[in-house]
């Protein structure tokens, strides 16, 4: 009983801020409905053991449940829009259909649900390719469980969680020069070279062979109309 008291007068104070905004007699469901929704999570993981902590998780949270859990989305994506969830958590690496295609098919069935990709992958290419297809936020499997509370927090009041080292990345990639007579893929494989990176670690980091590597440092060459490394560091500064 203490408990409902006291949550109908967080309700009454909402409304008072919320009469600013809303007809006075539309604030206090919007108070309501704050305040008392509870968000419904789906997860898509592999890993038995890890999607049975998040779900643990998440249910301890008052404002959140995990209403299904599923190890690919062969299993999920006939079941999901009949669970229709406001968050969903997806792994990029899973067996049949890969997070990031599932992340684009998941929009289509529900376009208004949140994506988080949560992930050992970190780099650049899978955490755009994750984004583009419609995820909202890119956690790393290290996050810990603080980092997966606050990643529902941020997402409840209209944020875009990301683990610190996946923000700074993309923040950076706003920062990279850009050559407009070079394609993404070129501009892509031209910063990181500009980092030192070798030919082996590029391939690594964009998902491609070594040999494709080379062929976009040729075509790099030609493009930008230089012979050499050094005449191309100089015409990056």
């Amino acid at each position: 009983m203490e408990t409902f008291l006291f949550l109908i007068r967080i309700i009454i104070k909402l409304k008072k801020s919320l009469d600013n905004f809303f007809k006075p007699n539309h604030a206090v469901l919007v108070a309501a409905f704050f305040y008392i929704y509870t968000m419904k999570v789906v997860l898509i993981e592999d890993y038995e053991v890890l999607r049975n902590s998040l779900k643990e998780i998440i249910n301890q949270e008052e404002d959140y449940e995990v209403i299904g859990d599923f190890e690919s989305y062969e299993e999920a994506l006939p079941k999901i829009k009949k669970l229709n969830p406001d968050i969903v958590f997806t792994d990029i690496t899973l067996p049949g259909i890969n997070g990031i295609e599932g992340t684009k098919q998941l929009k289509q069935l529900l376009p208004n649900v949140s994506i988080i990709v949560i992930s050992v992958h970190e780099n650049s290419q899978h955490v755009f390719d994750a984004l583009c297809a419609g995820a909202v936020g890119y956690l790393t499997k290290n996050s810990g469980k603080q980092k997966v509370v606050e990643a529902l927090q941020q997402l409840k009041f209209g944020g875009a969680p990301m683990s610190i080292n996946i923000a700074r990345m993309v923040v950076e990639s706003f920062q990279q020069k850009q050559h407009n007579e070079l394609t993404e893929r070129e501009n892509d494989v031209l910063n990181l070279l500009s980092k030192g990176r070798s030919y082996a670690s590029i391939a690594d980091e964009l998902c491609l062979s070594v040999n494709t590597i080379k062929t976009h440092v040729r075509n790099i060459y030609e493009k930008l109309q230089v012979s050499n490394k050094s005449e191309l560091m100089d015409k990056f500064k």
